[in-house]
C-alpha cells in the first residue's frame, strides 16, 4: 500500500486539521469528520460503479 503523498497535499491536510488547543496537534473532531466524509464520497462512487456494473449484466 503506498500512502506517499505529496508535501503539498500533505500540508492542506495539516492546514485543516491542525489545532493549538489540542495536546496532540490536531482536531480529533474535525478529522474524524473529514475521514467519514471521505467514506461517504467512496461509498457513493462504490454504489454508482455497482449500480452501471449489474445493468451492464442484464
Amino acid at each position: 500500500m503506498n500512502l506517499n503523498i505529496s508535501d503539498k497535499e500533505y500540508k492542506e491536510i495539516l492546514e485543516q486539521i491542525e489545532s493549538e488547543d489540542s495536546p496532540v496537534g490536531i482536531d480529533a473532531g474535525k478529522t474524524h469528520v473529514l475521514i467519514l466524509q471521505k467514506l461517504m464520497r467512496l461509498e457513493q462512487r462504490l454504489e454508482a460503479l455497482e449500480m452501471r456494473f449489474f445493468e451492464e449484466e442484464e
